[in-house]
């Protein structure tokens, strides 16, 4: 039997802790928002990808922003993930935003990031059994679409089922496939919105990149793997959005407590910015390439507290969550745990800072990419 790495990312438990006791999903959503004013969208509809749909919690927040926006304009949303548990918990945000903006077309794929937003394989053997499914909503309330959607489950159960890499312990998928729902009481305003399997190549006017990768890798791997791929289907005037973990924060702190010298958080922005605009080489003047200061760049997000629970006794509940949001963040792996953990350090680390800061918050940076109109 082959032994495979543990993936960190695959903890669901750890994820859903760190969503639902920290503001990130809004914080992200918001910085999202800002860059939407900027873009000016061209028929037949506004193009949004969401480089990495998780829960669909920041998505769902962007599509509300895009409606307040753009009330009147077809939203096309491409939204890449491989975890069959996240596409549910996504899709059951999505029933609303097919009542209160009609003009809706959903896309999920579990396709690699050089493949996604273009929703075609390159890898010909994949191309051929590309998994195509179509939802077409019927009814005109939420509670309809809902229970259309929570019947996706053996469409999800087949089309999302993943293996192990057995080198990188990764997820792959075992089929690729592509989800596409809209309402079909709108299928006739929407048919130049729609995807099928030979629409041609989409370009985006804007693109999501949140945390999209491990923070240890390299910024080659970073940028050829994820960034190159994104910034190549940006339409003229579009914009991609990247968000990655800075550090040097009180969440870095508990880990250090821990584990001296910790740095996961090597490839900052300047890094990856330097690396694109050498991976682009003479098509990089067709972008815009800020690299903006620290001021513009970094913005916190914080774990929810209410001012009574950060006091000369910290209950051992709210020690957990800031504890699980610290080495969620840094990225620790669960085989890195088990003395910290089983001689008690970890609490009392975790307690320190806590009083220390009134509070656990974390650093995130942005930096944007446009191609030039």
């Amino acid at each position: 039997m082959i032994s495979t790495p543990f993936r960190f990312y695959d903890n669901r438990q750890k994820y859903l802790a760190f969503v639902n006791t920290c503001n990130e999903k809004q914080k992200v959503a918001d910085r999202a928002a800002v860059e939407l004013h900027e873009i000016r969208p061209s028929p037949p509809a506004l193009r949004l990808f969401d480089a990495g749909m998780g829960d669909a919690t920041v998505l769902a927040r962007l599509m509300r922003s895009a409606h307040a926006t753009w009330p009147a304009v077809p939203q096309l949303v491409v939204a890449k993930e491989i975890s069959r548990e996240d596409v549910r918990l996504g899709l059951e945000k999505m029933a609303d935003r097919f009542l209160e903006h009609p003009t809706t077309v959903l896309v999920v794929t579990n396709l690699h990031y050089a493949d996604a937003p273009v929703l075609r394989p390159r890898n010909a053997e994949d191309a051929i059994r590309l998994n195509w499914q179509v939802l077409k909503l019927k009814g005109d309330s939420s509670h309809e679409y809902a229970r259309q959607i929570d019947g996706l489950g053996s469409v999800l159960d087949y089309g999302w089922a993943t293996r192990p890499n057995e080198t990188s312990g990764n997820p792959v998928y075992v089929r690729p496939s592509v989800l596409v729902i809209y309402r079909e009481d709108h299928a006739f305003l929407l048919d130049a919105v729609i995807p099928r399997p030979e629409t041609p190549a989409i370009d985006y006017d804007f693109i999501l990149a949140s945390q999209p990768w491990r923070a240890r890798m390299s910024a080659q791997f970073k940028v050829g793997k994820v960034l190159l791929p994104l910034v190549q289907r940006l339409s003229p005037g579009g914009r991609l959005l990247v968000i990655q973990s800075r550090g040097d924060d009180p969440g870095l702190e508990i880990v250090r407590a821990l584990w001296p010298g910790e740095t996961p958080f090597q490839v900052d922005r300047h890094k990856l910015l330097a690396e694109l605009r050498n991976s682009l080489g003479s098509e990089a003047a067709r972008y815009s390439l800020p690299d903006p200061p620290d001021s513009e760049a970094i913005f916190r997000y914080e774990m929810h507290t209410l001012p009574a629970e950060v006091s000369d006794r910290i209950g051992t509940s709210m020690l957990f969550a800031a504890w699980n949001a610290a080495i969620y963040v840094n990225q620790i792996e669960d085989e890195r745990l088990g003395e910290v953990v089983a001689n008690g350090r970890y609490l009392d680390a975790t307690q320190v800072v806590l009083r220390k800061h009134g509070g656990l918050w974390f650093n995130d940076e942005a930096f944007v990419v446009s191609r030039r109109s």
